[in-house]
């Protein structure tokens, strides 16, 4: 891996230490429209502690950045570049591409803090890219943002992290963190419309012990207020709400770019009944409706994925609900693995709302995977996708990769 740095000329760090204010404190003691967030449940780092930020060249790591140095954190900002360099910037804006590490580079000389590129091409290949292929192909659903999250963003970024003498890294995530019962846990965003907590949630003791979100307890009306203090581009600039390396969600078509053509195969009813031809499992997903290419009297979803016949079995809206599902051994939040069955809410993909659940150890023992059992059916539970466990604070209990429904 490479690093190209760079320090902002003529800049020093503001070096008087002072609490982070909060969104009321900031606008009745300054006039500079920064909100700050000093929620007491988010921790932040102690006065004067080495910062490393993870800038994507977005709007939320921007303002993260500007909310630490301007608390007197002594910070460089790091931007993860993980695209080839003569693939250019085409399939992985607006996160992760060369624009992006710019915008970054402008944030950073603006807060007058160092900024450098940290090369990841290989890993970020080896590591997320192919794994979310090899799970297409295998019929699942995966989050890549969940893994990346953990090996890339609080992996290999730790370990720079630590070459530059960083205790902590930040970024630009809505969530937050805080000390329960001796542990490190991670709750829910305080505005719960931009709550990021899931794709969070799988994240260690150790790798939460470094974590900082300077934002968790903002709205994204106060982020892109304080936004317009820095660049006027930069508050107004566009989300990325994609998987960043898959242009136009073309999931199927990104996936035969690698691996070549997909076999197609029947689409099957759950009675068994052959109603049409799929292009292959890649181009499908639980829960689907559109695109099947199916005539019938009423509308069929895609019920699960079958690898070992490569069909796409389908029915009504009805089948698409499960009682449950089994999982792979969960990773511990808030809590250390109890002995007994639980009670939590459990959230099963990025934009589910949580249902009431129990969660019980598969076979009597964690190791083994997880039983989650919802007290009401939930659609649309797709085997590649996690299940994170909360409690009714919106603390993150426990997460696991879903392996399979339950009728």
């Amino acid at each position: 891996m490479r690093h190209e740095s760079a320090r902002p000329a003529g800049k020093r760090q503001n070096r008087n230490r002072r609490q982070i204010a909060t969104p009321r404190e900031t606008a009745q003691t300054s006039g500079n429209n920064t909100p700050m967030n000093t929620l007491p449940d988010n921790m932040l780092p102690p006065p004067g502690a080495r910062v490393a930020i993870a800038m994507s060249g977005g709007v939320d790591s921007a303002v993260a950045a500007k909310l630490l140095t301007d608390a007197g954190y002594d910070c460089t900002g790091v931007t993860l570049r993980l695209v080839p360099e003569h693939e250019g910037k085409a399939v992985f804006e607006p996160c992760c591409g060369l624009e992006a590490a710019e915008d970054a580079r402008r944030v950073c000389e603006k807060v007058g803090i160092p900024h450098e590129v940290m090369h990841a091409v290989e890993s970020f290949d080896d590591n997320i890219i192919q794994y979310f292929v090899d799970a297409y192909r295998a019929g699942q659903t995966p989050n890549p943002c969940v893994r990346c999250n953990r090996i890339i963003k609080f992996g290999i970024l730790y370990d720079r992290a630590d070459a530059l003498g960083a205790e902590y890294i930040a970024m630009g995530h809505y969530a937050r963190v805080a000390e329960r019962n001796g542990r490190r846990a991670l709750r829910r965003a305080s505005y719960l419309p931009k709550d990021q907590s899931y794709v969070l949630a799988p994240l260690t003791q150790s790798q939460l012990r470094r974590a900082v979100f300077p934002i968790g307890g903002m709205t994204k009306e106060e982020v892109r207020e304080c936004a317009w203090g820095l660049d006027f581009g930069m508050a107004t600039k566009r989300e990325s709400q994609e998987i960043c390396f898959v242009p136009g969600r073309d999931y199927g078509g990104f996936i035969e770019r690698r691996t070549g053509a997909a076999e197609p195969g029947p689409i099957v009813t759950v009675s068994g009944e052959v109603v049409g031809e799929h292009r292959g499992l890649i181009h499908y997903t639980v829960g689907q409706r559109r695109g099947l290419g199916v005539s019938a009297a009423r509308p069929y979803y895609v019920v699960r994925l079958d690898t070992e016949r490569n069909a796409v079995v389908v029915g009504g809206r009805e089948a698409v609900y499960s009682a449950g599902c089994v999982t792979g051994a969960p990773c511990w939040g808030a809590i250390a693995a109890p002995d007994a069955p639980f009670e939590c809410l459990v959230q099963l993909r990025s934009r589910h709302a949580a249902a009431d659940a129990t969660i019980a150890p598969r076979n009597g023992s964690w190791g083994h995977g997880a039983s989650i059992r919802f007290a009401v059916p939930q659609d649309a539970v797709a085997p590649g996708q996690w299940a994170v466990c909360y409690d009714a604070d919106g603390y993150v209990l426990c997460s696991a990769v879903i392996e399979s429904s339950v009728a």
